[in-house]
């Protein structure tokens, strides 16, 4: 009988489908659901523990619940993201991990959402439900609709906003809706740009509906949002309070700047990696958010 030499390694299958799980939930793109906290820090109560811990528990029950949706959008999507120079090294589309092993995390992670949602309150539940229903008939049928596509993921980010809000028992003010609203469509509006011109020489490998848009279109699209957000925060800060006009600068040039990266370095695509890796983006957003605590907790 021939003796075994060598010792195979112990369950390396189980450790490349635990990195794989974790990078189909796209840790990185929970940075979009630091929104939850904003009601708070407008409000001027984001330093008080409860609101600052509730805060907390709806981020984690978006971010849940967003990596839910990523999942049920990637299996859905399998066959158009093998196809895709960036997407096809996704762990699903690239075998990492299986159908089977996607579903029954997804499955988790909603139930974790929706429990930890129900543990604050029931208007955070009911918020998580309205987003979970929204995105997963956007993954199945309206992400292929011309101008709805944006509009619902600019919807995500208000209710997103609205989720923070009733979780530290605050109403939204209809400026901050209209602010939120406008500049979450910018940035959807930059991400439709990028991916048109990413396959301007391969058409039949970008998604359905990039053939009812052009760049032309979406740079006025742009234009026009960039200018009316900038009106209407001015105007909230113009009217909420005095000292929160020294803020404006940060949005401007924050906006100015990531249109810059849209139109200049072909930029975009992902707009919460841009948060974390353009220098001046980061800042921008960090001094800002610095300005308005400071305004709101001592002036």
């Amino acid at each position: 009988m021939e003796l075994q030499t060598t010792i195979p390694a112990s369950n390396p299958t189980y450790s490349n489908v635990f990195k794989g799980l974790v990078r189909e939930l796209r840790p990185k793109q929970w940075t979009k659901n630091l929104l939850v906290f904003a009601s708070a820090m407008f409000a001027g109560t984001m330093l008080e523990p409860s609101n600052l811990i509730n805060a907390f528990i709806a981020f984690i029950c978006f971010s849940f619940m967003a990596s839910t949706i990523y999942i049920i959008n990637d299996i859905v999507d399998l066959e158009k993201d093998r196809l895709h120079p960036d997407k096809c090294h996704r762990p699903i589309a690239s075998g990492a991990v299986t159908v089977f092993q996607a579903i029954i995390t997804a499955i988790v992670l909603f139930v974790t959402s929706a429990g930890l949602g129900l543990f604050v309150n029931i208007e955070l539940l009911l918020i998580l439900g309205v987003y979970f229903a929204l995105n997963l008939a956007y993954s199945l049928r309206l992400k292929h609709v011309v101008i709805i596509d944006v509009m619902i993921i600019a919807f995500g980010f208000v209710l997103r906003a609205a989720a923070g809000a009733f979780a530290v028992g605050l109403y939204l003010t209809p400026w901050f809706v209209l602010c939120t609203l406008l500049l979450s469509l910018f940035l959807a509006l930059g991400k439709r740009r990028h991916e048109l011109e990413l396959f301007t020489n391969d058409p039949s490998r970008r998604r359905k509906v990039l053939d009812f848009y052009t760049v032309k279109l979406l740079d006025q699209l742009m234009a026009i949002v960039t200018g009316v957000v900038i009106m209407f925060y001015s105007m909230y800060a113009a009217t909420e309070q005095p000292a929160m006009m020294y803020t404006i600068p940060f949005v401007i040039y924050g906006i100015f700047r990531y249109y810059y990266l849209v139109h200049m370095e072909n930029g975009g695509g992902k707009p919460e990696e841009i948060l974390l890796t353009d220098r001046h983006i980061l800042v921008t957003i960090v001094l800002f958010g610095v300005a308005v605590i400071y305004v709101k907790q001592f002036v």
